[in-house]
């Protein structure tokens, strides 16, 4: 059941990654409740994650359906055994799993996307380093930056500050709240012949508090795309998005100039967004025109496009 369902899967995305050109892509979600899996094609690598569940079987049983399935992809996917790397994530996770190590193996290799190059790890986090569901919007943001000030919040490994650089912005300032993240974006940059010191920046800081200290009209384009829920030791409040995205964005909104972009995006399935609430000339739902095929009727996001 699981090997005719991954085949039929792959067979239609893998031509639809062909066409565009490629390499990195989700196969893979949760199609049928037995084998609740995700499961996502690095170039020749797999990233293979098991969301818990009660099962019912032994541990020694449990290994031995998971093989089974292991040699199921490997007779489909363009991988060897030894290129599957196994994660066990919980069903709901949020964003904030991803400053969680489970590993020290530092297994780093680049992967292209739409000509541009980003360092992936399959071992060490639950998350991998690029997130495949914002291809689309990373793009927007390429086509749209040009000698723009752009800022990139919540930034993780920079994918988006990557995207921005290539689109010749004027100046990319990229904000988190881990160094291994910030670390992990410049050499994201670095690794496309990007880094300039004199037009990007990288800062470690709090984002709530950050926006607290910026001046108005500081930035053309700012993305954003926070966690769910954050209560980290680092930060001086703990961060509930549905709670505080309004006090968020206006934040973010002070902080653009007139006639400037905001991308906000978050994973809260559940999400409410309070629009009269928020001081923006304009609000566009844009969750299903950043839709990439391999996320169709399986995305768990939502993405607006504010103008200010």
């Amino acid at each position: 059941m699981f090997h005719n369902r991954l085949l039929k899967v792959y067979k239609h995305k893998s031509k639809q990654a062909i066409r565009q050109n490629i390499t990195c892509y989700r196969v893979y979600d949760h199609d049928l409740p037995e084998f609740p899996f995700c499961i996502e094609l690095y170039d020749d690598k797999v990233y293979l994650a098991e969301y818990l569940r009660r099962h019912g079987m032994t541990d020694e049983e449990h290994e031995q359906w998971l093989e089974e399935c292991v040699t199921a992809i490997c007779g489909i996917l363009p991988v060897t055994d030894a290129n599957v790397y196994i994660k066990q994530r919980k069903r709901k996770s949020n964003r904030l799993d991803q400053y969680e190590k489970t590993d020290t193996k530092a297994e780093y290799f680049s992967v292209a996307e739409q000509g541009l190059q980003f360092l992936v790890n399959l071992t060490d986090y639950l998350d991998t380093g690029l997130f495949l569901d914002h291809r689309i919007t990373r793009q927007m943001v390429r086509n749209e930056c040009k000698e723009k000030r752009v800022l990139n919040l919540f930034a993780y490994t920079g994918s988006f500050s990557v995207y921005a650089a290539a689109g010749e912005a004027a100046s990319v300032t990229t904000v988190d709240l881990s160094k291994t993240y910030l670390t992990w974006a410049e050499q994201n940059l670095e690794l496309n012949n990007l880094k300039n010191e004199s037009k990007h920046f990288f800062i470690h800081a709090d984002v709530k508090q950050y926006l607290k200290t910026l001046q108005p009209n500081s930035f053309d384009l700012i993305i954003i795309d926070p966690p769910t829920f954050s209560n980290s030791k680092r930060m001086k409040d703990f961060l509930d998005i549905q709670r505080d995205h309004v006090e968020l964005l206006n934040d973010v909104i002070a902080a653009t100039t007139t006639g400037g972009t905001i991308y906000f995006s978050t994973n809260f399935t559940k999400f409410l967004l309070d629009a009269e609430a928020i001081k923006a000339t304009s609000i566009k739902d844009i969750t299903r025109a950043t839709t990439p095929f391999d996320f169709e009727g399986k995305l768990k996001r939502w993405c607006y496009k504010i103008s200010v």
